[in-house]
């Protein structure tokens, strides 16, 4: 059998489609990551409990949309690339330095067949950054960012509640209220919202919530939520 006919195949078999919705945003308070946990694989949930903020050191994150084993590898790479540039240059990387790094090792691979939607958040000297990095080897600075198939409507609620001077607690809501929105509408989102909080003392965890548990804290009566129906006929004709 010729390899590449197999190969085709394979493929056919196992469609690797992928979902998740990943945001991040810089505030007056620091820098807000919210992502979902649930994977897919073709038409089929794998997982409901993916970790999909890579910790690279003490003071960055990233975050995985795209293919979970090339955001994974790739990411742990970078952490090893910037405790080598720590130890060569006795000092802590930047998160424009480590999003660089991360932008030309996905140059080198151009082509090969990565799928990566990531973004780099962290704080240094020059204050909170974050930079999304995709397997193209694009490289963008911004304030928000959302990345995944929910992304769409994770900015719905972000452009609609986002204001510089947010409160801690206010922007920890909003990122899970956008992640939670996501997953109501995106089949292959889902899980647990997990939010991270990075300031000048490094990164935190700071919320791990079931979507499901969510749905009833913020819609405890059916009739409150959106996409509740109304019955529009008059039942007298």
């Amino acid at each position: 059998m010729q390899l590449d006919s197999f190969e085709k195949e394979v493929v056919e078999y196992v469609k690797p489609n992928h979902g998740t919705t990943t945001l991040g945003f810089i505030f007056q308070g620091g820098v807000i990551i919210a992502v979902d946990s649930r994977a897919s694989q073709g038409t089929y949930i794998s997982s409901q409990t993916v970790k999909k903020v890579i910790e690279i050191n003490p003071y960055l994150l990233g975050t995985m949309a795209g293919g979970a084993a090339d955001c994974q590898f790739w990411q742990r790479n970078l952490g090893i690339q910037c405790r080598l540039f720590e130890l060569r240059n006795g000092k802590r990387i930047t998160v424009r330095a480590a999003s660089k790094l991360l932008a030309n090792t996905m140059y080198s691979y151009r082509g090969m067949g990565l799928s990566m939607g990531t973004m780099v958040a962290g704080w240094d000297i020059d204050g909170p950054g974050l930079y999304y990095v995709d397997s193209d080897a694009q490289r963008t600075k911004g304030k928000i960012f959302s990345v995944g198939s929910g992304s769409l409507y994770a900015y719905g609620v972000l452009d609609e509640g986002y204001r510089w001077d947010l409160s801690v607690e206010e922007a920890i809501e909003l990122g899970r209220r956008s992640i939670y929105h996501a997953t109501f509408r995106d089949a292959v989102s889902g899980g647990t919202v997990s939010v991270y909080h990075v300031t000048k003392d490094g990164w935190k965890k700071v919320r791990g919530d079931d979507v499901g548990d969510l749905h009833f804290e913020y819609y405890p009566k059916p009739e409150d939520h959106p996409t509740h129906g109304q019955n529009v006929l008059d039942k007298q004709s």
